[in-house]
């Protein structure tokens, strides 16, 4: 399976955002790591799609987030956001159905343990620290 580009981002205090677009798909993956290495959260991103224009990965944004913590909880973002955007016809009906239907999807591989860049996020962090 192909997991698109991935991209390390070093913040203040020694924390790295990991940023994971894969490609084919309705969402890019955030994870946040603290100073000693341990996840704070993934902030999973609804999007139209992925891609990457002059080597850098992008994605078009659907304004549907979902948070996901270490504990298992998760957290729906920016709701009213997506609902305004139809609303006043930024996106139309079908973008609106596939910004419900990739979180609804997410929360249901979420909750079975098959969301892949979720077990991957240490993985590829390290992957990238080392090049």
């Amino acid at each position: 399976m192909n997991y698109g580009e991935k991209k390390l981002c070093i913040v203040d205090n020694g924390y790295i955002w990991l940023q994971q677009f894969p490609l084919e798909k309705n969402h890019s993956v955030t994870t946040m790591f603290n100073a000693n290495g341990e996840i704070i959260q993934w902030y999973i991103d609804i999007c139209h799609k992925n891609a990457i224009e002059n080597n850098v990965p992008y994605m078009d944004d659907l304004f549907l987030d979902l948070i996901l913590l270490p504990s298992g909880e998760l957290i729906e973002k920016d709701a009213d956001e997506l609902e305004e955007a139809y609303l006043k016809g930024i996106i139309d009906k079908s973008l609106y159905d596939l910004a419900w239907n990739e979180l609804n999807n997410i929360k249901g591989d979420i909750s079975e343990g098959e969301f892949k860049l979720v077990n991957l996020a240490i993985q590829h962090k390290n992957i990238l620290i080392n090049e």
